[in-house]
Formats: C-alpha cells, sequence, structure tokens
C-alpha cells in the first residue's frame, strides 16, 4: 500500500503516519529524514541539498525527488510506504507520479486556531530530535 498524508505543520502527518507505519509493516518516510540522513552519511545529494539548507533556502525540486526516488527503490518498500508531507510542489506530484502510482491520499485539515496551540505546545528533544506536544 503506498499512502501519502498531507496537511499543513501541526496537522499530524508525521504522528499519524509513524503510527500508522509498524501497524501495515511499511515504512514512514519524511523529507526532513531523507534530507538529514544524507547530509550526515555526506552522500552527492546530502551534499547538494546541504548548500542550500545552510543558506536557508528550500531544496530544489531536483534533488528532493531523486532523494525520494532512491529512497522507495530500497527492498523495504517493496510492500508500500507512507509519505509524510510529500510531494510538496506539483513538480514533484508530477514526478512521483512517473516514479509509482498511490492507493490512496490523506489530507488533514484542521482548523488555523488549533493549529497554532498545536505548534505552540511543541517540545524538541535536543538529543534525538523527536517531537513531544
Amino acid at each position: 500500500m503506498r499512502i501519502i498524508f498531507l496537511g499543513p505543520p501541526g496537522s499530524g502527518k508525521g504522528t499519524y503516519s509513524s503510527r500508522l507505519s509498524p501497524l501495515l509493516g511499511i515504512p514512514h518516510i519524511s523529507t526532513g529524514d531523507l534530507f538529514r540522513e544524507h547530509i550526515k552519511n555526506e552522500t552527492e545529494l546530502g551534499k547538494k541539498a546541504k548548500e542550500y539548507i545552510d543558506k536557508g533556502q528550500l531544496v530544489p525540486d531536483e534533488i528532493t525527488i531523486e532523494m525520494l526516488k532512491k529512497r522507495i527503490e530500497e527492498k523495504d518498500c517493496e510492500n508500500g510506504f507512507i509519505l509524510d508531507g510529500y510531494p510538496r510542489t506539483l513538480n514533484q506530484a508530477k514526478a512521483l507520479d512517473e516514479i509509482t502510482k498511490i492507493d490512496i491520499v490523506i489530507n488533514l485539515n484542521i482548523p488555523e486556531e488549533v493549529l497554532i496551540k498545536k505548534i505552540a505546545a511543541r517540545r524538541i528533544c535536543r538529543n534525538c530530535g523527536d517531537i513531544y506536544n
């Protein structure tokens, strides 16, 4: 099963997708995690992404698409995956459509006042980077 969770920051994409992942036995994939992994492992894509991130710029679609493509070609994605907040642009959506077929898209629609409260209450662990609310 190939699933996409979409929604604004703070809507619960990461929470729901990371909880659903072990139940379905498929990996949870977020572009932020992909960027961090590639940067940490000093891959060519990671080095390119880091240049943009260090400048406070968005990583171009071409780099993001290539990272995702490589990730979903890995063995643990054979039975599917859950994408957390990807695609974010029309180019990414078109590329994803060429790479694979998606079974379900879940769009989390949360009232703005709830999002503000949730984001304001967020805490991030300095050691592991986990997010708590």
